[in-house]
């Protein structure tokens, strides 16, 4: 869900997209290849080159029509579970601390 907001944003190439993860919720590098590649096998993003100043083309994904409805359905589902999470901790009464055990 991360990497398609992102990409709803901005297209992006997968060490930049792997960047922006790790630094917003320290998701590791080595998760987002394979990651790509499934997307893309599923549909959700296209990719294209681009030239580097900096070396060789680089590979952008983009996301498509399919991938900009994963990510609607994604955030609703987001949305309904943190509701219910919240509700859980919200109706939460403190435990009882019984021998240094709770």
């Amino acid at each position: 869900m991360c990497v398609l907001a992102l990409l709803a944003r901005q297209d992006g190439y997968a060490y930049d997209i792997a960047s922006r993860l790790a630094e917003a919720i320290g998701m590791g590098e080595g998760t987002i290849y394979p990651l790509m590649r499934r997307m893309q096998g599923d549909g959700l993003v296209t990719t294209y080159l681009e030239e580097s100043s900096s070396g060789p083309p680089r590979k952008y994904y983009q996301l498509t029509k399919a991938g900009r409805a994963a990510l609607i359905a994604q955030k609703a589902d987001w949305t309904d579970f943190t509701a219910s999470v919240a509700r859980i901790l919200t109706d939460a009464k403190p435990a009882r601390i019984v021998g240094g055990v709770t």
